[in-house]
This record gives structure tokens, C-alpha cells and sequence, in this order.
């Protein structure tokens, strides 16, 4: 008889899970093992066991790495439901942040990374110091970020459109030209405005600012002269120029800080900023208490 007749569904459990997931991100036994805590040996081992279960090799070799088969694909994403099941089933009685032992992933930019995760984490490591943060880049988010549970929580200003999403509006900034007021002097007028070179951020792949598609939208035609993958590198082409970025104010209190600002001389819609989650986290009491501790963070900063 094959090796899976020693084996059946009660041989599976939340370590088998877990594994299986750390080894389909990390694309390495060595970097799982140390991200759960345990020798490479016993990595091998319970793979092995997983292997016996689920009658499939789960990984091969691919260079000089490994690579999850198809299967072991289709079972991460069904492992991910039960350890959220499984989650729920153990903190559901009384949820107590100080004794919680799991990291949460959130994807974010750099505006509301910068501006919201540094406070969020001090207040973790006060009140949930076994809670450990991942934060990865949302880019254009997409929906399949939370349905495939590459993060737990997403923060952006454009919220995918999906049933299957939740979203609460975390906050709203209002835009600013920002100059080195050592280079140039704040723009005049909308014809000032408009003869500047501008510095700008155009996400991968090709995904422009809500506000520089409003105002090209309006007519309002600007000459850039540079293009950056995020906020955060446009301070390092503002100083020293005479460019002008239009970009939220409240980079001000982080990437652009020391810069000088002044009113855009154009009519400007707000930004909003939303908290997004799936369904399947909507009542589970981890994923409900950080989003409470983000709103928080959120009021006491903007």
C-alpha cells in the first residue's frame, strides 16, 4: 500500500498549515525555518509528513531555489481559510491583545506607510508585543492582495472595487504644491504654475496619480520633467531645484518634511484614504482590534 494510506485529514494541523504557507512565500526551507522559529531539519521533516498526507511532492527544485507545484498552490490557499478559521476559533471566547502570538500583514505606499505604521508599531509593541508587523507595497492594489492573502489589511486612496472587500475611510488630506524655497519661490499664479517643471509619481505598471489625472482631466497641461515609483523618492529631486511636486499635505510631517509648501493655484479635489479588508476577517477579533488601533493612530495624526 502507498505511503497516504498511513495517513488521513486528522493528521493535519495548524503547524502542517502554517508551513506549508512560510515555505510557498519565503521560496526557501532555510528562510521558513528561521521565520518559524525551528531547526531546517524539522522543516524537511514535517514536509515530508505534508508530502505523505496530501500525495503530492508540494516542491521541486528550480535553480538554485525551490518552487511550490500547482497543488501545493490550490492547498495554501485553502490552508490560509482554515488558519483564519482556526484563529477565530481560539480567540473568539476572550480576545486579549497582550497574549496574541501571530503577525499581520498590511501593503501600503509610502505616503500612508510612513505617515500611519511607525505609531501603529509603537503602540503594538505597548499593548500586543508578541503581534510582529510585515508591511509590503500596495501598488495598484488589486483584490486578489486580500483574497489571496498576501496582506490582511490594505491602506490606499483607491480601494479595489469588489464584493468581497470591506473598506472604511481612514481619513482625508487636501494637496500642496512642495518647492525648495531655496531654488524658487512659490507659484504666483496658474501661469506660473504651469511654465514649472514638475516632478511627479507614476506607480508600476503606468499607474498615474488620481490627481494628475483630474487636472489633465481639466485641462490643466504641466510639463514633467522627472517621474519617480513613489512618494518617497520625490524629495530627493525637489531639493536642490526649481521643480514643483503637487502631492498630499501631509507628506509634509514625513518624506517631504523641511520643504516649503504653498496652495495649489488650481482647483484640487481631496484625497481620501480607506482601510480595506475581506469578508472572511470582517468579524474576526485580531483583524477588528488593529483595525480600531489604526483608526486611532489615524485621528491622532490627521
Amino acid at each position: 500500500m502507498g505511503a497516504m494510506s498511513r495517513f488521513d485529514h486528522s493528521d493535519l494541523d495548524g503547524k502542517l498549515l502554517q508551513l506549508l504557507i512560510a515555505v510557498i512565500e519565503e521560496q526557501s526551507i532555510t528562510r521558513a525555518a528561521l521565520r518559524l522559529g525551528v531547526t531546517q531539519s524539522a522543516v524537511s521533516h514535517l514536509l515530508d509528513k505534508l508530502r505523505a498526507i496530501v500525495g503530492d511532492p508540494l516542491f521541486v527544485r528550480s535553480g538554485r531555489g525551490i518552487v511550490a507545484t500547482a497543488r501545493a498552490e490550490q492547498l495554501a490557499v485553502q490552508a490560509r481559510v482554515l488558519l483564519d478559521d482556526l484563529r477565530r476559533f481560539t480567540t473568539a471566547a476572550a480576545f486579549d491583545p497582550a497574549h496574541v502570538s501571530a503577525r499581520l500583514t498590511i501593503a501600503a505606499n509610502d505616503l500612508q506607510r510612513d505617515l500611519l505604521l511607525p505609531a501603529l508599531l509603537a503602540r503594538l509593541r505597548a499593548t500586543a508585543p508578541g503581534l510582529a508587523l510585515r508591511v509590503i507595497a500596495s501598488g495598484a492594489p488589486q483584490p486578489e492582495l486580500l483574497r489571496e492573502a498576501a496582506c490582511d489589511l490594505l491602506i490606499t486612496p483607491r480601494p479595489p472595487d469588489a464584493p468581497d472587500l470591506v473598506q472604511k475611510r481612514l481619513f482625508e488630506d487636501h494637496y500642496l504644491v512642495f518647492f525648495d524655497a531655496a531654488r524658487r519661490a512659490a507659484p504666483a499664479s496658474r501661469e506660473d504654475y504651469l511654465d514649472a517643471g514638475h516632478a511627479t509619481v507614476l506607480y508600476e505598471p503606468r499607474r498615474t496619480l488620481d490627481i494628475d489625472d483630474h487636472l489633465a482631466d481639466q485641462g490643466v497641461v504641466r510639463r514633467f520633467v522627472v517621474q519617480v515609483p513613489g512618494f518617497a523618492a520625490l524629495g530627493a529631486f525637489l531639493r536642490g531645484s526649481d521643480l514643483l511636486a503637487t502631492a498630499p499635505s501631509l507628506l509634509r510631517l514625513t518624506t517631504l518634511h523641511g520643504l516649503a509648501t504653498a496652495p495649489v493655484p488650481v482647483p484640487c479635489p481631496r484625497m481620501p484614504m480607506y482601510l480595506v479588508w475581506h469578508q472572511r476577517h470582517h468579524e474576526d477579533p485580531l483583524s477588528r482590534w488593529m483595525r480600531a488601533e489604526l483608526e486611532a493612530v489615524a485621528r491622532a495624526i490627521c
